[in-house]
């Protein structure tokens, strides 16, 4: 019988070398988007599905994640005092959002290994791990569809996302077969960040994951792969070929709204996306985007091109992506 999920774990180590020099002294997982930091939104999402227990694993120069789920009380006097009541409720709504928990990731040895450090935390029981990279869209369902899928099959579960095969090489890739649910597949196999003639799919992993404890038995014995890095593809992989005593693994394909903030352009959409379904930014930023898009040239001149920058490989955790 499967144990119900209660614990959630939010890898946030990484350096955030993509948003340099913004993340030289704030941890990425800071970077606002909209109004509320990156993390926030992962939080939240944890809580909608029911996963008040988050553990955040972490990396030196993170203190500001800790702070900011932790009270201000000299903040919080200060709108006191001035009667913001409004903006008082946003600061303590973060601080009573979830139960925290922290611990070090140490030696940034990439995703595979940050999941490992939560060991002592979960004990032995099923899991959910969310990225923060990815936020998805609070209209829609994915991490507590997963959690019923868990339960229900009483297996690993990861979300799929379908992707254009000539993106396959920035995630990982599923080899899947079809089940009685529309939106969910056994998978068969894992590659990490193949290239799209040897993708066995076009199903990307994206990052949610509930995870059957068996997962630290096999993280234990992962060698570096791919980068160099303890890769939780490579775990799960091994737990899909060995189903009798893992449970197998199985995907929830989402389609849904998800925003990547994980690469510099696709974070400004994302901002842009969440403010225009706003009530309260929507009504007055949709005419001025129609307005500034139709005064965009399509053709810069010359002086206008900016040689783009290469951009830095690697964040310390791998994102699957």
């Amino acid at each position: 019988m499967a144990i119900k999920v209660t614990k959630a774990v939010i890898p946030a180590a990484g350096l955030g070398t993509r948003f340099l020099p913004a993340t030289k002294a704030m941890p990425k997982e800071m970077l606002p988007v909209v109004d509320k930091p990156a993390i926030q939104y992962v939080v939240e999402e944890a809580v909608e599905a029911g996963l008040h227990d988050v553990l955040l694993v972490t990396g030196r120069n993170k203190n500001a994640l800790e702070n900011h789920f932790d009270r201000a009380t000299e903040l919080e006097a200060t709108l006191k005092q001035k009667g913001d009541i409004e903006r008082l409720q946003k600061v303590m709504y973060s601080t009573d959002l979830a139960d925290m928990h922290y611990v070090r990731q140490g030696d940034p040895k990439g995703l595979g290994h940050a999941v490992l450090r939560a060991k002592m935390h979960v004990g032995r029981e099923p899991f959910a791990v969310l990225l923060g990279d990815d936020i998805i869209d609070s209209r829609d369902v994915l991490l507590k569809r997963m959690l019923d899928v868990q339960e229900a099959r009483n297996a690993t579960v990861i979300a799929l996302l379908e992707v254009d095969p000539d993106q396959i090489h920035l995630y990982g890739a599923a080899a899947v077969e079809a089940t009685d649910e529309e939106d969910v597949v056994r998978i068969t196999g894992l590659v990490e960040k193949p290239d799209r003639e040897h993708a066995p799919s076009n199903y990307a992993i994206i990052g949610r994951y509930v995870l059957r404890p068996e997962v630290f038995d096999v993280l234990e014995k992962t060698e570096p792969g791919k980068g160099g890095e303890i890769q939780l593809t490579d775990a799960l992989q091994k737990m899909a070929q060995a189903p009798e005593w893992t449970g197998g693994v199985y995907g929830v394909v989402f389609r849904g709204r998800r925003y990547d903030t994980g690469d510099r352009l696709d974070y400004i959409k994302a901002i842009v996306q969440l403010a225009v379904d706003r009530e309260d930014l929507g009504p007055a930023l949709r005419p001025w985007l129609r307005t500034f898009v139709d005064g965009l040239d399509d053709n810069p001149k010359p002086d206008d091109i900016v040689e783009e920058l290469p951009v830095p490989v690697g964040d310390g955790v791998d994102t699957g992506r």
